[in-house]
């Protein structure tokens, strides 16, 4: 639990939900969204005056994703936004179709839509997305083959991808010894 705070006045409220699906053809179907709030009122050139409590920003993705984490489809909502622009670059995430959440997807998803292609908003979005697709994919897969017989002889993803996942940690020494590397 964090420490008591210092006396404040809240501005800001961020919102992130991030859900998993999977759907009846044996896809995956990873759920987003991003919502902002100020906790005053502001006039914009565009909205008009923004009430407190109403979204400046609400946003959605969709990402339909196969068993190894591959994107066949994404579908992309602005309901909330700042400017009248915004929506012109939804088209752009469609370009993220084919490419696989693993190594490399931060740097695949900046060069697609990152910058004036993307929305910052939308980007920040589709990381939560991808750890909820492992949480999602990886976690059932595990839960369904856990009556199987199982030797752990395919490489965990995670080794070392944090510190409790190190290679030479307790871990992967008890769930893994194959790959466990005293160091």
């Amino acid at each position: 639990m964090l420490p008591t705070p210092n006396k404040r006045k809240k501005i800001h409220i961020r919102k992130v939900l991030c859900e998993g699906f999977k759907r009846d053809d044996n896809l995956w179907d990873i759920e987003g969204s991003l919502i902002d709030i100020k906790t005053y009122d502001f006039k914009t050139d565009y909205r008009g005056e923004v009430n407190s409590g109403t979204a400046i920003h609400n946003m959605s993705i969709r990402i339909t994703l196969d068993d190894n984490l591959l994107i066949k489809d994404i579908n992309v909502s602005m309901d909330n936004h700042p400017y009248e622009t915004c929506p012109a670059i939804l088209k752009n995430f469609k370009k993220l179709v084919g490419i696989t959440i693993g190594r490399g997807f931060r740097k695949n998803v900046y060069s697609k839509v990152g910058g004036i292609s993307g929305c910052t908003h939308l980007v920040e979005l589709l990381f939560p997305i991808a750890t909820t697709a492992f949480q999602t994919i990886y976690s059932y897969k595990a839960f369904k083959s856990k009556n199987k017989k199982s030797n752990n002889s395919n490489q965990p993803l995670l080794i070392n991808t944090c510190h409790s996942w190190r290679e030479n940690g307790e871990v992967i020494e008890k769930y893994f010894p194959k790959f466990y590397k005293n160091k």
